[in-house]
């Protein structure tokens, strides 16, 4: 029993150095990124249509967070194939957007990069490892799956701190269930992730001075769509598999939504338009803050279900029934205007 608890005190000091270690140099690196992006112009200038935050704004914060993130794993994790498959699947979606963000690309052509991206994640052998997901349907799922939850954290990074908390409800989300798994590598590499993304959240939460831009938003959207493939999903319950679309409601519910409502509206659903759920909020009268606390809220409640769902305390009809109700909830919420709550803040 000694001996056990030796261990485990030795695997919460190295998860407490990464996360530290990971926002320290994040915190530290933003500064160098924002006055980089001022000066070769890589700044958001608001349009006063669907970007309207007070003043030019740099957005190299992704590219800080990612280095503030190998800093935390070099000085806390050995190399070994978990993090090399998971850095070489989701880093190339940073580059794409990089030299987008450079020389803007046709929404096609950084489609087929995302393709092309996803396509050589397969190649490297990352794939869900699920009894259903097997032969004929592992690849298109996988494909599909990576492909919608970068767009899905692209599309839901526009406005200030939005993003970065729905990444942090998720990475807390995965923590839990890599603890109750004992999947220590997996909460060492999230540990370091969620560090650089809570240094982050203090420049970009509202008024925001550094924004994560289309890189850093995809780059968190193709660590997320990976890192569930390092989980043993069917540990518990054999539809355990189901958990991450749960923890990743929130940007899926928005991409969905807006595909829906800009077909409505016989509008390109690649192109951007005020329908997001947080525009629709502050039309009602929400502040930005309120916002992210109700997204907070959100987050934890996901938490606590995907936790007890994989654990089997519930069962998959269940589930069902507790997703319907919070949908229920989340657009009771857009629908009355709750300008009244907003003594949380």
């Amino acid at each position: 029993m000694q001996i056990k608890g030796i261990m485990v005190s030795m695997h919460l000091f190295t998860l407490a150095v990464a996360s530290l270690v990971s926002c320290f140099c994040t915190f530290y690196l933003i500064p160098v990124f924002s006055f980089l992006a001022t000066k070769i112009g890589l700044i958001d200038i608001p349009d006063g249509k669907i970007k309207k935050h007070a003043s030019p704004t740099p957005y190299l914060g992704g590219v800080a967070v990612y280095c503030g993130f190998l800093c935390g794993l070099i000085f806390s994790f050995s190399y070994n194939s978990t993090m090399f498959f998971l850095l070489a699947g989701s880093t190339p979606f940073l580059f794409l957007c990089l030299f987008d963000d450079a020389t803007p690309l046709k929404p096609y052509k950084k489609f087929l990069g995302q393709c092309v991206i996803a396509m050589c994640v397969l190649q490297a052998s990352i794939y869900l490892k699920e009894q259903f997901f097997y032969t004929y349907w592992c690849m298109p799922v996988f494909v599909l799956w990576v492909l919608v939850v970068v767009n899905a954290f692209n599309l839901i990074d526009v406005m200030d701190g939005l993003a970065t908390v729905v990444a942090l409800g998720a990475v807390g989300s995965f923590m839990s269930l890599a603890f109750i798994q004992n999947n220590t590598e997996t909460a060492l590499i999230l540990s370091a992730f969620g560090g650089a993304l809570i240094a982050f959240l203090w420049y970009n939460r509202p008024p925001a001075r550094m924004y994560l831009g289309d890189a850093g938003s995809l780059w968190i959207g193709g660590f997320l769509a990976i890192i569930p493939v390092f989980f043993d999903w069917s540990s518990y319950n054999p539809y355990g598999y189901l958990a991450p679309v749960v923890i990743l409601s929130i940007p899926l519910i928005e991409v969905f939504s807006l595909v829906v409502i800009r077909s409505y509206k016989k509008l390109p659903f690649y192109l951007g338009s005020p329908h997001h759920f947080c525009h629709y909020l502050q039309a009602n009268g929400w502040s930005k803050r309120l916002i992210l606390f109700y997204v907070a809220v959100i987050s934890i409640t996901l938490n606590i279900i995907t936790c007890l769902y994989v654990q089997g305390i519930i069962t998959l009809p269940l589930l069902v029934s507790i997703s319907l109700l919070l949908s229920g909830i989340w657009l009771a919420f857009l629908v009355f205007n709750l300008q009244s709550f907003s003594f949380f803040i």
